[in-house]
């Protein structure tokens, strides 16, 4: 019988890699309970008085509702999207596939600034207005293919008989994808739409490029608020923005069922 432990040469890498992903998400969380006036690590004294002064920030509550309101937007259309385009890309041949594949996963190679730079050109070159809805579009596009690579990872790994059985049984298209296809790919319906929702929630380039005074999401307010000043509030309000990510994908595992690990393969 084999043994499902890991080697202790690659359990000590995997420890390693792991502390240098963990280590930067720790010192904001430990520099935010600090109670002195100013920046400083280790923390001296604990408060949690500078998540109170960033969570009743009238600035800081605005820009947290346009990044909610834009996150959520682009993360559903990216999944209506997404999901046909992936079904479409792994389970159809058709010419030009290749290339309708590499322009859809285009956003994961270019750079996001060249993005967020193209994005305003071409919004300017049709006489788009409004901050908001050019936001909405540029989250989407480079939320789709989060959802493309995880949806079309779960299908190639679907059975596809299932779905042939079905069809001799009788069930039409809508049922064989409620009843056979979604259940065999909805761990990586949910891991796109996760990773959808951090990327546009957490999202600077193009943000930077598409933002007005009216919409303006979370990481410009941050990244303002740091200019301006540099205290402890600045890294509560990194903070949270690391608890809600973790919080969300703990939601994600409890309220549907799928665990991390399902989530991660």
């Amino acid at each position: 019988m084999t043994s499902d432990r890991l080697p202790w040469p690659l359990g000590l890498c995997v420890a390693v890699l792991l502390a240098v992903i963990v280590a930067p998400l720790v010192v904001p969380i430990a520099m935010s309970i600090s109670d002195t006036p100013y920046i400083v690590f280790p923390p001296e004294g604990f408060t949690l008085e500078w998540y109170g002064a960033v969570l009743s920030d009238p600035e800081a509550q605005a820009s947290l509702i346009v990044s909610l309101k834009i996150a959520m937007l682009s993360t559903v259309i990216a999944l209506a999207l997404g999901i046909p385009c992936a079904m479409a890309l792994v389970r159809c041949r058709f010419p030009g596939r290749a290339a309708v594949l590499a322009l859809v996963l285009g956003p994961l190679v270019v750079p996001l600034i060249v993005t967020g730079v193209g994005l305003l050109q071409f919004f300017s070159a049709i006489g788009l207005r409004g901050a908001f809805i050019q936001l909405l579009i540029g989250h989407t596009v480079i939320c789709i293919p989060y959802v493309v690579r995880s949806v079309s990872g779960a299908l190639t790994t679907a059975d596809p008989t299932l779905e042939d059985a079905a069809r001799v049984l009788g069930a039409g298209p809508v049922r064989i994808f409620t009843h056979v296809i979604w259940p065999q790919i909805r761990p990586g319906i949910a891991a796109g739409g996760i990773f959808a929702f951090i990327i546009s929630f957490d999202d600077f380039a193009i943000s930077m490029w598409l933002a007005d005074a009216r919409s303006f999401p979370l990481p410009l307010f941050l990244y303002a608020a740091i200019q301006k000043f540099f205290d402890p509030s600045i890294a509560a309000l990194s903070a949270l923005m690391v608890f809600f990510a973790l919080g969300l994908v703990l939601l994600i595992e409890k309220g549907l069922g799928i665990g991390v690990r399902r989530i991660a393969g």
